[in-house]
């Protein structure tokens, strides 16, 4: 038994990570895709993570572009390093050798039955190609939680959540699977923050990584600082919440697609939530989240972040 975890590896990603961590779960892999930056520096930040907070999971470098070949990233907004900071950064690292993901991901469905849940914090490039191309081991998935999308709006443009705008034929070609899914909206996603208080509790703690977390912490905080907010939503983790704390969350089925053409509304998460307005032959083919204990979520997070500050 364990989980998979689909990454462009940002700082909240990181954060993510540790809180299925500490949740118990176990991690049998990483796949990477281009997204928070480009892959190449996604790979860096994971090959640098992994050595700083002693992950011990196997890594597989993923898509480095989207299905239709773009290519674009949160680099300016995250950096080109993909991860703000208000100090320290990881370390420049390179990932070893591995298999790609797309054979990693398929090693893994075609091992012993069992549950094959997958947490996805990036565009979705890389579980479209395995629907793709081995659409019965894509079948395998018992379910995919996707931290992307908005409900209401968009925040990459009016239209589009960052990861749905990336690549939204991955997000339909999946959605065409019948794999049961979950979307972590942008509506859900923000109503879980951190603010200066996390900052300084991490700050507090006296373990080899505090100040790295902290300062991690606080550049992706200053995101929110610089629009003249004083919390800023953490959006992978809270995701990762709902992933291995379903209890927490309210779900609600829908009809979900994406808009894959137009210059302004590319992107954009279609919900349908009436049943009696679906055409003939559709149904319901997702989840998105419509409640949370944020704050249960929060402090399920910061905990996570914590018990790292001081290892």
């Amino acid at each position: 038994m364990g989980v998979w975890i689909d990454t462009d590896m940002g700082f909240d990603d990181i954060a993510a990570i540790l809180t299925v961590q500490a949740s118990g779960e176990k991690i049998n892999g990483l796949s990477l895709t281009f997204g928070n930056t480009t892959l190449a520096k996604v790979c860096s930040n994971a090959a640098s993570a992994a050595k700083v907070f002693d992950w011990t999971f196997p890594i597989h470098a993923g898509a480095d572009r989207a299905v239709m070949g773009n290519v674009e990233t949160a680099a300016s907004i995250l950096s080109d390093a993909g991860m703000p900071t208000a100090g320290l950064s990881l370390p420049e690292a390179t990932l070893p050798p591995s298999d790609p993901a797309f054979f990693a991901l398929c090693n893994w469905l075609s091992k012993d039955e069992g549950e094959k849940r997958i947490l996805a914090l990036g565009p979705l490039t890389n579980l479209a190609a395995l629907c793709l191309a081995r659409p019965d081991l894509a079948g395998r998935i018992s379910e995919i939680v996707w931290m992307g999308g908005g409900v209401t709006s968009g925040n990459h443009t009016a239209s589009a959540e960052f990861n749905a705008l990336a690549d939204p034929e991955a997000a339909a070609i999946i959605l065409s699977r019948g794999i049961p899914f979950v979307m972590a909206d942008l509506d859900f996603c923000r109503k879980v923050t951190i603010n200066a208080d996390d900052v300084a509790a991490l700050r507090a703690e006296n373990g080899r990584n505090a100040p790295l977390l902290a300062d991690l912490t606080e550049g992706f905080l200053n995101i929110a600082a610089k629009r003249g907010r004083t919390e800023m939503a953490f959006f992978d983790p809270a995701a990762a919440v709902a992933f291995c704390h379903p209890s927490l969350v309210s779900l609600q089925p829908v009809h979900l697609a994406f808009e894959t053409a137009g210059h302004i509304t590319r992107g954009r998460s279609v919900v349908e939530t009436r049943a009696h307005k679906l055409a003939p032959e559709t149904s319901f083919n997702a989840s998105i989240i419509t409640e949370v204990d944020a704050n249960a979520a929060h402090d399920t997070i910061m905990g996570a972040l914590q018990a790292e500050a001081r290892r």
